[in-house]
């Protein structure tokens, strides 16, 4: 393990499995749908419901609501605060990786 290396400072927030995923999805997109992120992350929906609701009370994400067609849309975005958190935690893994 690098000697720079500081697990305590990895963002919980961020570091479970599905928050990981969807933290690195949203990074390479402008934004995506609440079926777009249930499709590549293979979550259900109760799971990704609250995994997005636990990124978006960190403010790392912004999530609008609106109907298209006639139909409910949720989409889901990084914030500003999202991208710098998620930019801190790569930086954390790079000085793991040495």
């Amino acid at each position: 393990m690098s000697a720079g290396f500081d697990a305590s400072k990895l963002d919980d927030v961020i570091h479970g499995k599905l928050r990981l995923s969807l933290m690195a999805y949203l990074s390479s997109v402008e934004s995506a749908t609440f079926a777009e992120l249930r499709s590549k992350t293979e979550a259900t929906d109760g799971n990704l419901s609250v995994h997005l609701r636990k990124l978006e009370e960190a403010g790392y994400i912004g999530i609008e609501k609106s109907f298209v067609d006639r139909k409910p849309q949720t989409r889901a975005h990084l914030t500003d605060a999202g991208r710098e958190a998620w930019l801190d935690y790569l930086d954390q893994l790079k000085t793991l990786l040495g």
